[in-house]
């Protein structure tokens, strides 16, 4: 053998004992386990709140509420649509004090009106025989809170657009929840009102037209003498109240 072919064999056998020389140490190849991608946070839906239209006793008055000062206004969404009242203290202050108190907490809701009459009143508020789905339209009309408001001085004559108290059986001082809407202006004779006037309809008086022309007939309520509740429920829906 050649002196260059020993170097080259001499050269081959160093590598391949270098090669050894570096696995010998060796047990295997590490293995690498992947990590399992994070699982996404469970989202929960936050329980629905519950809702009652109905009103709440802590929150509607048990007592005559204190007279309103300045205005208010109080809308009314009906399944016929909406409608806008501006309650004026200047007019009648314990009603209008009545009105927009019960209408805070709620008392009108689910409330139908239960005396259409067309070109003279619709009338709503018994919140006792008058609330949807449990009206009694035997007594429908004849109903309200425990407690009553002293009548206001009427300074005006009532014509359309103009909102009032009922008063029970025409008895003074004995006006709580119930209200009706004048449609006409020639409703009631100059100078022989004695409701107490909450205030005026701003918004919405083709709604009251609207209602005051749904049929009627069967049980009189509220000492009408012809049937003049709705054959169709016509419901308030909602109140909300906002001052200036």
């Amino acid at each position: 053998m050649t002196l260059a072919a020993r170097t080259t064999s001499t050269r081959r056998l160093a590598a391949v004992g270098l090669v050894a020389l570096l696995f010998a140490g060796c047990t295997g190849v590490p293995s690498v386990t992947p990590t399992a991608s994070p699982a996404p946070i469970r989202t929960v839906a936050p329980p629905a709140p519950t809702y009652s239209l109905a009103p709440s006793p802590s929150d509607c008055p048990t007592s005559a509420p204190a007279p309103l000062t300045g205005t208010a206004t109080v809308t009314m969404v009906t399944n016929f649509g909406t409608i806008v009242i501006k309650a004026d203290a200047s007019l009648g202050p314990n009603a209008a004090g009545a009105f927009v108190a019960l209408a805070k907490c709620g008392y009108y809701n689910d409330v139908i009106f239960h005396r259409l009459i067309p070109k003279f009143v619709i009338q709503a508020g018994d919140g006792t025989y008058g609330r949807e789905p449990n009206v009694d339209l035997n007594q429908v009309g004849s109903g309200g809170p425990s407690w009553t408001i002293q009548d206001d001085p009427v300074k005006v004559d009532l014509k359309r657009g103009y909102v009032a108290m009922g008063e029970k059986s025409g008895t003074p001082n004995s006006a709580n929840s119930q209200f009706f809407i004048v449609l006409d202006d020639s409703a009631f004779a100059s100078g022989t009102t004695t409701y107490p006037i909450i205030g005026t309809v701003t918004s919405g008086m083709d709604v009251v037209d609207k209602i005051s022309l749904v049929p009627t007939g069967g049980t009189p309520s509220n000492g009408g003498t012809t049937g003049d509740l709705a054959l169709e429920p016509v419901v308030i829906l909602s109140t909300a109240v906002t001052v200036p």
